[in-house]
Parts: structure tokens; C-alpha cells; sequence
């Protein structure tokens, strides 16, 4: 009986080693080599295809902002690993890379190339339970904590960007008309029926809504509809940068008086400057920044110390995104807790005040999704620069 015993325990073990064994081989050799300590940023990044401008951009930032904490020790004394992904704009390729780069190693935080990726990997992040995103979207839907519990978005939501704009229009010019020129896709119509209401909340008209393809297309029978409306102020969103200067082109031919606007993807520095001569005066909304900027910014100081030439409005979406990623991982260990989805997405939110060393030009809290602020930049083409036109506004 006791002989039968020991066989019994034996056989047990020898079954546990070998469960062991088995399912250590089916872990890829890069997760079991990974070190424990170590905290994963993984991305799928756009750094080949038509959003490629910007991934170049963002994936340098996060690069940038992971070797400065490696160089100061880490996190905790934890050191960090970034993984990215090439995903060409992509969202098939994009879940591709999620999966590969998730099945080689632990990852903890995630930066993600699009709209169209957020919403497609969000069930898995739910279900996987460890991982805190962010990414290039500031899509409205994304900023609903409920519907998207693992996400945030690196500044204000494009229907933020809008109502950024209105207050400054109604403190500006009290009563103007304000067109709506935008799009035809997800991107450009996402804020365009909430901030009409907005816009008559604070005592603006919208005399006319322009939904044109992306991209460069015949605009002069949109032109002729636009100058009939007469605005003030013109909001182009859902671009990039063409059909915006054959607008503004014709439009000033025709003897329009508007002034012209964009938002975040329209308004680095770079784009705005190929509008030319009839770009001066453009404005829009940016949550950051800008490289040259000459107030006080210690981060930027830095960043400059580092890449002399300019950086794109992108690259500083991609440090910031950096930035709070792991300091979200700094007060989740501080609080002596795992680093979950849940975790990481509470230290976030618990970002009250915090000093982005001037990348964003007031201390900024985090209570949802999003971080609604920003500012109204001016277009000086004469010093090809982008001149603040107005002060920090917070919803």
C-alpha cells in the first residue's frame, strides 16, 4: 500500500513537470527570456503608407521618451522595452502586429495607429484584462470610459477640438457665422452634428455644412455655396491638407473674408506651411506645444537637446503618450499593484494637475478619456511659424 503511495505521488510529480514543460514550449522563446521586471509599450505604427508622416514622427517620440526614463533607471527600477510594428495604416495588418507583438511578450501598454484599430482590438482588450492603450485616434466614440474602459486618447476628442475652437470664435467675435467644411468619412463627420448645437449654445450660426471627398478634388461649385453663406470663420476637419489651400485659394479669390481653421491632423507646422502665401493667417486647435515654442518648457528644452532639427506636432503626440503611459505604470506600482488594464487605467485617471514639462502649456487632469484642452495657433508665414492666438482653453 505505502509502495503504492510513494508510485502514486511520483507519477504526480513527474505529470506536473511534464504539464510544465509542455506549456513552457508553447510559450515563444522571447516572452520566457523576457525579464520580469521589465514593462512592455508595444504599437502598431504607421511608418510606411499615406498616414507615414505621422508614424515616423510618433514612433521617434515614444522612442525618445522610453530612453529618458531608461537613462534615469526606469520605472521603479524597472526597466522599459518599446516593441513597434510597422502596420502601413493598416487595420488587418494593425491586429496582426497586436497579435505578434502580445505573443511575444508580456505587454503592458499599447499604442495604437487608428480609429478603425481602437474600435476593432477593443473586445480583446477587455478580454485580455492587461493592457492600457492609446494611439493616433481622438475619435468622439473613443472617450466613453464605459464603452472603451482600457482606452484614452492623447489630448481632446475631435468634438473637443471644435468646441476649443467655438469658445474661442464667441469670445473673438460674439454671434459670428461659422461654416463647417468637412470629409466624407468617419473621421470628418465625427464632430460635426454635436458641435452644430454647440455652436448655437454659445450664440454662433452654422449657414452651411460642405461634405467633400478627402483628398484633392474639384472644389470650385463647394467654393461658390461657401461664399454665399459668407462666414466668418470656416472649420475644415476630416483633411489633412488638400482640398483645404484650393479653398482658401478661391475663396479669397472671390473675395471671402473668413478666417480659416483645422484641426490637430491639419496643423503641424510642416503642413500648414505648403499652403503657401494664402495660408497666412490659417488657424486651428493643438493640444501641444509646438517644437520652436519660446515659452518656458523644461520637456521640450530636452527634446530639442536631443534632435536639434524640428519635430512634428506627431512626435509630440507619441513622447506624451509615453509619458502618461508610464506614469500611469509608476502609480500603479507606487500602489504596490499589479499592472492590469484596470490598474493602469485608475493611476490615469488619478493624473490630477500634472506638469508635462510644458508640452502642454497648463497642468492637465485626466478624469475620462480624453485631455480637453488646447490652444489656437496662428500661421506667420513670413517667419514660417505657427504664433499662439490664444491662451490654454479648457472645457
Amino acid at each position: 500500500m505505502a509502495q503504492q503511495r510513494i508510485s502514486t505521488r511520483r507519477r504526480s510529480i513527474m505529470l506536473t513537470a511534464a504539464a510544465a514543460g509542455a506549456a513552457a514550449l508553447t510559450q515563444p522563446l522571447s516572452v520566457l527570456a523576457q525579464g520580469a521586471d521589465e514593462i512592455v509599450i508595444g504599437g502598431s505604427i504607421p511608418m510606411t503608407g499615406v498616414f507615414a508622416f505621422a508614424g515616423v514622427g510618433i514612433n521617434a517620440g515614444i522612442q525618445d521618451y522610453v530612453k529618458i526614463v531608461n537613462d534615469a533607471g526606469g520605472i521603479k527600477g524597472r526597466k522599459v522595452k518599446y516593441v513597434p510594428e510597422d502596420t502601413g495604416y493598416k487595420v488587418d495588418v494593425s491586429v496582426a502586429a497586436f497579435k505578434k507583438i502580445t505573443s511575444q511578450n508580456k505587454v503592458n501598454l499599447y499604442y495604437g495607429d487608428s480609429t478603425g484599430f481602437a474600435k476593432t482590438i477593443n473586445p480583446e482588450l477587455d478580454r485580455n484584462g492587461s493592457i492600457l492603450m492609446a494611439g493616433a485616434s481622438f475619435a468622439t466614440e473613443l472617450n466613453d470610459p464605459k464603452k472603451y474602459p482600457h482606452q484614452f486618447l492623447v489630448g481632446p476628442d475631435y468634438t473637443e477640438m471644435f468646441g476649443i475652437l467655438l469658445n474661442h470664435i464667441a469670445k473673438e467675435k460674439p454671434g459670428a457665422k461659422v461654416a463647417f467644411v468637412y470629409s466624407d468619412s468617419e473621421f470628418g463627420r465625427d464632430p460635426i452634428d454635436s458641435s452644430e448645437a454647440l455652436a448655437k449654445k454659445l450664440g454662433l450660426s452654422v449657414p452651411v455644412k460642405i461634405m467633400t471627398p478627402a483628398g484633392s478634388v474639384d472644389v470650385s461649385t463647394e467654393v461658390i455655396k461657401l461664399r454665399r453663406a459668407a462666414p466668418d470663420y470656416t472649420i475644415f476637419h476630416g483633411y489633412i491638407l488638400a482640398p483645404i489651400p484650393e479653398f482658401i485659394t478661391q475663396g479669397k479669390q472671390q473675395g471671402m473674408q473668413s478666417k480659416w481653421m483645422g484641426t490637430f491632423w491639419t496643423m503641424d507646422s510642416s503642413t500648414v506651411m505648403k499652403m503657401g502665401p494664402d495660408g497666412e493667417g490659417f488657424m486651428g486647435v493643438m493640444p501641444y506645444r509646438y517644437y520652436y515654442d519660446t515659452e518656458k518648457a523644461p520637456m521640450l528644452e530636452k527634446i530639442r537637446a536631443m534632435r536639434p532639427e524640428y519635430q512634428s506636432t506627431a512626435y509630440t503626440q507619441g513622447f506624451l503618450a509615453a509619458m502618461l503611459f508610464l506614469e500611469s505604470a509608476k502609480r500603479t506600482l507606487e500602489a504596490n499593484k499589479p499592472l492590469t488594464g484596470d490598474n493602469l487605467k485608475s493611476a490615469l485617471n488619478s493624473i490630477k494637475d500634472f506638469d508635462t514639462g510644458g508640452l502642454i502649456g497648463v497642468p492637465i487632469t485626466i478624469s475620462g478619456n480624453s485631455i480637453p484642452v488646447g490652444r489656437v495657433y496662428r500661421a506667420d508665414m513670413k517667419a514660417q511659424k505657427m504664433v499662439a492666438a490664444s491662451d490654454w482653453i479648457k472645457l
